[in-house]
C-alpha cells in the first residue's frame, strides 16, 4: 500500500489472487449470466446482481417480454466485460488482488 491506504502494483507476484485463473474463465464462460465466477472470486455484490438480472429476465418474460430482451442484454453485456477483463489478467477477485494469467 502506499502512503494513501490504496493499493499499489509493485511488479512482483505478491498482488495475485490465491484464485484459479482457470477455473473464474471457465465459470464465466460457462454460467457467466449467472455470475457465479462472481461469487467464486469473492465479489458478491456483482453476484447477487447478476443473478438478479436472470431472475428479473425469466419473471419480465411472463409479464412483459420486451422489458425480459432488455434486461436480457444488459446481463449479457455486463459478463461480456467482466470477462474481457478476467481474461486479459485486469480482474480483482473480493479482496483487490489481481486474477492473473498462469505462467
Amino acid at each position: 500500500m502506499n502512503i494513501t491506504g490504496e493499493l499499489q502494483d509493485t511488479g512482483t507476484h505478491e498482488m495475485d489472487s490465491s484464485k484459479s485463473y482457470t477455473l473464474s474463465v471457465c465459470l464465466v464462460g460457462v454460467f457467466g449470466t449467472l455470475g457465479f465466477h462472481h461469487f467464486y472470486l469473492g465479489r458478491w455484490f456483482h453476484g447477487v446482481f447478476d443473478l438478479s438480472l436472470v431472475i428479473m429476465t425469466v419473471s419480465f418474460l411472463f409479464i412483459f417480454w420486451p422489458l425480459a430482451v432488455v434486461t436480457l442484454v444488459l446481463d449479457i453485456i455486463h459478463t461480456v466485460y467482466f470477462m474481457y477483463k478476467l481474461i486479459v489478467g485486469e480482474y480483482r477477485d473480493g479482496a483487490g488482488r489481481f486474477v492473473s494469467i498462469p505462467s
